[in-house]
């Protein structure tokens, strides 16, 4: 993996990654596209989801397909985007209706620091689709993430965003996608805050420390956090691995992001794979223990 100014660049070609923004908000969307259909498993988490066919997708134990999944702000306002993103497949199909797009979407409440109600539209979604690549990925206050904050359930919340790692065991690639909104703060693999926490001087402290300084600190914002999170490996998996693995994954978060899952949470994960590689050499436990360090690196570049 490769940081380029402000995105990571990776070899992961079966993953086409766009995003769109609308300035005046600001927000935006990040719209990830598998041209060749990936299956998919979804974990939601927290108080607070804000969903786009997640439940559908999930009711049925059998194998799930998916053609794009799209992150996006302006709370449920801004799901609007993923039918821009539904549009923009059925154009690429020639209005096919004998295919139907498959698509899911999350979004985060992102109107915290800002005093308009702009949110990204079916335009928006569109526009990010029609802009997807492969294989670079942008970083920090882009996309979903532009106007993502963390830390808000404390005195000092902080700009995050959207971030982004890859790893490759072998043939196996795992790459992870995260937008941190979240009501928690991140912390660093030696237990230091390192984003949404200060205390009373402006210095960051081991999680001891907050904890100490928590009823001096402690604020409640309902409704107001959600972190989202896609994780795509190319191996090819059951979808009864698929579905238990993303629990494994996103419960390893709660190590990155303190506290996470709150009820003030609408956190969701979203466990993919393109189905390109066998790898008998990687069981499954063992990728989600690569998967959820992956996460953990994509937490902590989303600022």
């Amino acid at each position: 993996m490769q940081m380029t100014g402000k995105s990571i660049t990776f070899d992961f070609p079966s993953i086409r990654i766009g995003i769109a923004e609308y300035e005046e908000g600001p927000t935006g969307c990040t719209v990830f596209h598998f041209p060749n259909e990936a299956t998919a498993a979804i974990d939601v988490r927290g108080g607070s989801p804000s969903t786009f066919t997640t439940d559908n997708h999930n009711l049925f134990a059998g194998e799930r397909k998916l053609d794009a999944v799209c992150f996006t702000g302006g709370s449920v306002h801004g799901l609007e985007a993923t039918s821009g993103v539904t549009s923009a497949l059925l154009q690429l199909k020639e209005y096919s209706t004998s295919w139907m797009p498959k698509v899911v979407g999350a979004t985060i409440y992102d109107y915290v620091d800002r005093d308009n109600a702009v949110y990204p539209d079916k335009l928006l979604g569109q526009k990010a689709f029609e802009s997807a690549k492969s294989n670079i990925f942008p970083i920090g206050r882009q996309g979903a993430g532009r106007s993502a904050i963390v830390g808000k359930g404390f005195r000092h919340w902080e700009y995050s965003g959207q971030g982004g790692a890859f790893k490759e065991i072998g043939q196996t690639k795992i790459a992870a996608f995260t937008v941190v909104n979240a009501m928690g703060a991140i912390l660093g693999r030696d237990g230091h805050v390192l984003r949404g926490y200060k205390d009373e001087l402006g210095n960051r402290e081991p999680i001891q420390k907050m904890l100490n300084d928590l009823e001096q600190s402690i604020q409640l914002n309902e409704e107001q956090n959600t972190t989202l999170t896609l994780v795509v490996t190319n191996q090819v998996l059951p979808s009864v691995y698929l579905r238990h693995l993303s629990k494994q994954i996103h419960t390893s978060m709660a190590r990155a992001i303190y506290p996470f899952h709150s009820i003030f949470d609408g956190d969701v994960l979203f466990f993919v794979s393109t189905n390109e590689v066998e790898n008998s050499r990687l069981d499954p436990v063992h990728l989600g223990l690569y998967a959820s360090e992956v996460v953990w690196d994509a937490v902590l570049n989303c600022y």
